[in-house]
C-alpha cells in the first residue's frame, strides 16, 4: 500500500481515520516466528536513521540488518509521531532479503490518542504482523502488576482495553505492549516474554536503537569529513 505524506495536522488525522478500518486486531498472529524484526528511527534535528534489524526467532541471533538515512518527513506532533518514521522504515523493509514474520515497534499500536499508533500504521501498509512496546504509558490507566516476571494488568482508555503492562523483568519496571495489526494481545504478550530472556526491552528493540544511532554517527562523520 503506497504511503501518504500529509502537508497539515488535519491530513494527519484523516489518513489515519481512512486507514483505522484495515485494522485485523485479531490475529492471531504468529506464535513462534522464525524471522522477528525490530525496527527503530534515530534523529539529530532534521536528519534520520531508520534501521531495521532481523533476529531469529529461536535463537535472538541477529540474522539481517538494514539501515536507511533521510530526513523527516513531518513535523513533530504527538500522536502523529508515525507520519515522522513510516516513510524510511518502509524503505529499509523493503530492502531485507526476506519478509519477517513479526515487526515489534519502539512505541504504540492501538494504545494510542486515536487509537492508530506506529505500529498499526506500518502493519497496515506493509501487511505484516506488527506490534507495540512502549517504554512508558502514552494513555491510558493501570493498575501496577506484581512484581514477577510474565505478570500483566490491563491497560485501559475510555473504558477499552488498549493494551497490557507487562513486567518482562522480576522488580523492574513493566514495558507496555499493544497490538498493531494481524496480532492478537496474548500472542504479542508471549512474543515480547520470548524476546526479553535477560532485559526489560525486547532484544528487537536493542539492537535496533544501537543500530540506528551508530548509522547516524557514521553519516555525521562522512560528512565532516
Amino acid at each position: 500500500m503506497k504511503v501518504q505524506t500529509p502537508r497539515t495536522i488535519l491530513e494527519a488525522e484523516a489518513i489515519q481515520d481512512e486507514l483505522r478500518p484495515l485494522l485485523d486486531l485479531t490475529g492471531p498472529g504468529p506464535l513462534r516466528p522464525a524471522r522477528v524484526a525490530g525496527v527503530d528511527v534515530a534523529y539529530d534535528g532534521e536528519r534520520l536513521a531508520a534501521a531495521v534489524a532481523v533476529l531469529d526467532g529461536a535463537t535472538l541471533e541477529v540474522v539481517e540488518q538494514v539501515t536507511v538515512g533521510g530526513r523527516v518527513a513531518f513535523d513533530y506532533v504527538p500522536g502523529l509521531l508515525a507520519f515522522r518514521e513510516v516513510p524510511a522504515l518502509l524503505d529499509a523493509l523493503g530492502r531485507l532479503s526476506a519478509a519477517p514474520d513479526l515487526v515489534v515497534c519502539d512505541g504504540y499500536g492501538l494504545a494510542h490518542p486515536r487509537r492508530f499508533g506506529l505500529a498499526c500504521h506500518l502493519g497496515v501498509l506493509t501487511g505484516l504482523p506488527t506490534i507495540g512496546v512502549g517504554k512508558t504509558a502514552f494513555v491510558g490507566t493501570y493498575p501496577e502488576p506484581a512484581p514477577e516476571r510474565g505478570s500483566w494488568t490491563d491497560l485501559t482508555l475510555d473504558g477499552d482495553v488498549v493494551g497490557r503492562v507487562l513486567r518482562t523483568r522480576h522488580g523492574v519496571k513493566p514495558v507496555f505492549v499493544s497490538v498493531g495489526h494481524r496480532v492478537d494481545l496474548d500472542t504479542a504478550c508471549h512474543n515480547v516474554l520470548a524476546l526479553t530472556p535477560r532485559y526489560r526491552l525486547p532484544e528487537t528493540t536493542r539492537v535496533s536503537d544501537r543500530l540506528s544511532r551508530a548509522t547516524l554517527i557514521k553519516a555525521e562523520n562522512v560528512t565532516l569529513e
